[in-house]
């Protein structure tokens, strides 16, 4: 039995996998209070399985690239719970996660960094997960479509390009459409996927104090001189 977490999007979500199937919960739309949703969510789940956290196996959580505070947050909450119970922990790419999820072959996950910039990762699915193929990048959205956007194949083996940087960078989407790439900013790194990943057995099991968030970017907010230099507000 897992319990899953993932909040690398403002779209926190928490996952139960027990006896054999997958029930999940979704965080209220527009809420951004992840910290006062996600463990009464985990806790209704757990609750409807008849069981409680001391009898699950492991949890897993998303471990970005994303909103820092939401990956803190899984991270977090992840650690709490497997030290109070003496669990394993399993980190899960919120890029690999969002890849799994869209059900595709070929898969270009787009993660909205904010400052202008956009997380990125290739994947192919594979028996045993979502094998990467390159590194995942940070990078502006122009620098992205120039670069990220292939066509490995043809038909149906053409990648699908997902993820929310699709609404926030338009360029994005028009670009992958110019190169014959379908397309669905509607998919977001969801705790259903994470539960999935991690129960095909291919992940390690780290001890909870091993457990940590991927940022990928280390600055948080762009200082006052480049929010100016950009025509923003002091």
């Amino acid at each position: 039995m897992l319990l899953a977490i993932e909040c690398a999007t403002p779209a926190g979500s928490v996952a139960l996998w027990h006896d054999g199937e997958l029930v999940s919960r979704d965080c209220p739309s527009g809420s951004h209070h992840h910290s006062q949703t996600l463990l009464p969510l985990a806790s209704e789940l757990l609750a409807e399985a008849g069981v409680t956290a001391a009898a699950l196996d492991g949890v897993a959580y998303g471990s970005g690239p994303g909103a820092f505070t939401g990956l803190r947050m899984a991270c977090g909450i992840a650690q709490g719970v497997a030290v109070a119970h003496d669990l394993p922990v399993y980190s899960v790419s919120s890029l690999a996660a969002l890849a799994w999820g869209s059900g595709a072959s070929t898969v270009v996950s787009l993660i909205d960094a904010r400052m202008g910039e956009v997380y990125a990762g290739v994947y192919q699915r594979t028996q045993t997960g979502m094998t990467q193929l390159g590194k995942t990048r940070l990078a502006p959205p122009e620098n992205i479509a120039g670069s990220v956007f292939q066509r490995p194949g043809t038909g149906e083996h053409l990648p699908l390009v997902c993820g929310n940087a699709l609404r926030a960078y338009p360029l994005l989407q028009n670009a992958a459409q110019e190169r014959g790439l379908r397309c669905d900013a509607g998919k977001i790194p969801h705790a259903r996927a994470v539960a999935e990943i991690a129960m095909l057995g291919e992940l390690e099991a780290l001890d909870p104090a091993q457990a940590l968030p991927c940022y990928v970017r280390n600055k948080v907010a762009k200082t006052t001189a480049e929010r100016l230099a950009e025509g923003g507000r002091n």
